[in-house]
């Protein structure tokens, strides 16, 4: 096992509360790259199992873990599954639509059919008046018919269809099918690798959630933590139950935008966020937040203006896909995202408040008084004993200014932490008064210094999971 043994370069007042979440693809291909953006600010390192081979995760998954050992910095995998490919299939040219137009699709059609090729096979699942968008949803048909494997649609405005463009379809329920043969062959590749979390794409229920888990529990997956991703109008509509029943939630703008209203996707960002707190759940938001860098090394002002509005309502991470994936400057954009965060974080002109009802029960009161105590006494941090990292959670779903250091004897819960708001997580043996020791090591190092107001929270029994009952006060010296 590996303790942290190096003490950060940073006083605490420098820790970057907002998290990075980055994806890795052909711009970040090397040891070198993962290092770099990693010693940049990533916290999460996303595998996009829509691209790349299985050769491919098995050189990255050991070069994070890697860089993270160099670095003594807990750093989390994403298993990112694919979902459904609902997308257009290969055909020549472009297909020009008119507004009234009769089109026909069917699941691999062949050139000579007169039908439009999909790659996935709508007939099963749309039925009659539903809402067909294509080409990531610049042309929007309705469903007419549905008649021996054929698809039927009627054409709302004028456009162009190009091969393998995206399908989306709002109003259609997959009825808790949105794992494809793809995504248990990933799921059985992954159960054999060191993965932190799994994100499920084209969620619509709490059922789709609870379905892999039961797969993740059969498999003796190590990322059991689920990641929901929010990208349909049916997770919309069904998102509190979602949020309870994922571990993380994601908010994935770029499918959400064309499945529901766009002005809708900023309401549904900051709803998600605030049921998050609520449930003490990560969340994530996602999408083209400096998709600008993947040519230039300046991100617009809008964007800026995005991640800073994240990181102001309070999300746990920021993500980077086609940034780190395939852009021009994938490091640069990590520095960038750090320095808008931190700007952020200390200039904040609002505390923004979700006015939920919290889940009763003993961890959330425990959660409460510690917060309550820790800004009571202006504490400096608050150093909580955790084994699967409940408590680290709670604690952070509060958003509260004070520092949170987590002491874990599990280098797996300290990796799953590295995705929440405001943990500095540190991993060392299960023992009496681990977050003491902590402490007064972090002291040694000068991270912390004499004066400061520590609040130490601890179990009667180390390492036992459920055991958080003693909360102490101390001034160092």
């Amino acid at each position: 096992m590996h303790f942290t043994d190096q003490a950060p370069s940073v006083p605490i007042s420098s820790y970057k509360r907002t998290k990075i979440v980055a994806t890795i693809g052909p711009a970040t291909d090397s040891y070198g790259k993962i290092r770099a953006i990693i010693a940049a600010g990533v916290n999460v390192v996303r595998l996009n199992f829509s691209h790349g081979t299985n050769e491919d995760r098995d050189r990255q998954i050991p070069w994070v873990r890697q860089a993270s050992a160099e670095l003594n910095k807990p750093v989390a995998i994403v298993q990112d599954l694919q979902g459904p490919k609902i997308r257009l299939g290969d055909f020549e040219g472009e297909i020009a639509v008119t507004t009234g137009q009769e089109l026909s699709f069917q699941y691999q059609a062949s050139p000579d059919s007169g039908h439009i090729p999909t790659q996935f096979d709508l007939s099963g699942k749309v039925k009659s008046g539903e809402r067909l968008y294509l080409s990531d949803g610049k042309v929007r048909t309705k469903v007419t018919g549905v008649r021996d494997g054929v698809v039927y649609a009627t054409a709302d405005n004028d456009g162009v269809l190009l091969k393998r463009k995206g399908i989306n379809i709002p109003d259609t329920d997959f009825g808790g099918d949105v794992l494809t043969e793809k995504d248990m062959n990933d799921l059985r590749y992954g159960a054999g690798q060191d993965i932190d979390y799994v994100a499920t794409s084209f969620v619509q229920t709490a059922q789709d959630i609870e379905n892999l888990r039961r797969i993740l529990t059969e498999l003796k997956h190590p990322g059991n933590r689920i990641i929901a991703k929010v990208e349909t109008n049916a997770a919309v509509e069904n998102i509190d139950a979602i949020v309870q029943a994922s571990d993380a939630v994601m908010v994935a703008r770029g499918d959400l935008a064309v499945e529901t209203l766009a002005e809708s996707v900023p309401v549904v960002q900051r709803q998600i966020i605030g049921l998050g707190q609520k449930y003490a759940k990560p969340t994530i938001v996602a999408t083209q937040m400096l998709l600008s860098m993947m040519e230039k090394p300046e991100p617009t002002r809008a964007e800026v203006s995005d991640v800073a509005t994240a990181v102001f309502i309070g999300a746990d991470a920021v993500m980077l896909s086609d940034e780190t994936a395939m852009g021009n400057y994938p490091v640069e954009a990590v520095e960038i995202m750090k320095r808008v965060i931190r700007y952020a974080e200390q200039h904040n002109p609002l505390k923004t408040v979700f006015h939920l009802e919290r889940e009763p029960g003993v961890s959330s009161a425990i959660a409460g008084s510690i917060i309550s105590l820790a800004t009571d006494i202006k504490a400096k941090a608050i150093v909580a004993e955790t084994k699967t990292g409940a408590t680290a959670l709670q604690i952070s779903s509060r958003r509260q200014d004070t520092a949170i250091i987590a002491v874990t004897d599990s280098p797996r819960t300290a990796q799953q932490l590295a995705l929440v708001y405001g943990v500095k997580s540190y991993v060392r043996p299960a023992e009496e008064q681990a977050a003491q020791k902590l402490t007064d090591w972090l002291r040694d190092k000068q991270v912390l210094e004499a004066g400061d107001v520590v609040v130490t929270v601890s179990g009667r029994y180390p390492g036992v999971v459920g055991t958080t009952d003693t909360i102490k006060v101390r001034v160092l010296e």
